[in-house]
């Protein structure tokens, strides 16, 4: 994983990203990858028999950091 390096830019005082803003999901999505696993092929299932993923369907990770 790449470290030290900054993605995107903020406002002039820091408070919200104006270029290239990143959520919760992208994250963790970039977070399990790093580790091995495929996002794809993990679910679990919720009492009533519903799959649950660890991130959204479809997001993917940050590729500027892999």
């Amino acid at each position: 994983m790449r470290t030290g390096q900054v993605l995107g830019a903020t406002n002039r005082l820091g408070e919200y990203a104006v270029q290239r803003p990143g959520t919760h999901q992208e994250v963790f999505a970039t977070l399990f990858t790093n580790l091995g696993i495929n996002l794809s092929q993990v679910r679990e299932f919720d009492p009533n028999g519903r799959p649950q993923y660890p991130v959204e369907p479809g997001t993917e990770p940050i590729r500027e950091v892999i």
